[in-house]
């Protein structure tokens, strides 16, 4: 195999791998995985959510009693643009949010969409998060219209479950 051809697999494989990483970030906040989520970020990594600015660790502490208000949650990220310069990258993804809140008792679906902008590091030849910086474009507040909840749909359908005992975790 020719050097270039090597170096175009290399490029590829970090690549992947950083997508990785920013999906399971994703998944950590959907499942309420705290532990999924610290291993995102490597030691003294930072987050800016705006509501939140500090350390990865303290983010995780501040953001699993939050996550646990809502009754769910789904993160999808899409359009992910990287920039590698050796073991360093940047990142610009795209996300849509959905999450289901009680607000005053009635059950309501929110939408966010916006961008994660991320800085990474191999270290040890590992991609982790070195800081995260959450930029908001919009969002919409409805009322839930959820009849997968109500009977006969809520006995018949695998609904997700926010914690390790779902589903996915069997298969990934």
């Amino acid at each position: 195999m020719s050097e270039s051809n090597l170096a175009r697999l290399e490029l590829a494989a970090d690549k992947l791998e950083i997508q990785e990483v920013i999906y399971n970030l994703a998944r950590s906040v959907d499942r309420c995985d705290a532990d999924l989520m610290r291993s995102c970020f490597h030691p003294g990594a930072t987050d800016d959510h705006g509501q939140f600015v500090g350390t990865a660790e303290d983010f995780v502490t501040w953001v699993m009693p939050v996550l646990e208000t809502m009754e769910q949650t789904q993160h999808c990220i899409c359009n992910i643009l990287i920039k590698l310069e050796g073991d360093k990258a940047t990142t610009e993804s795209y996300f849509l949010a959905f999450h289901t809140l009680d607000i005053e008792g009635s059950s309501s679906h929110m939408v966010a969409a916006g961008r994660y902008l991320d800085t990474l590091e191999k270290r040890d030849g590992v991609w982790k998060i070195t800081h995260r910086e959450a930029v908001f474009d919009w969002n919409q507040l409805e009322p839930s219209t959820d009849a997968w909840g109500q009977p006969p749909a809520v006995d018949q359908l695998l609904r997700g479950v926010r914690n390790s005992s779902d589903a996915s975790y069997k298969n990934v």
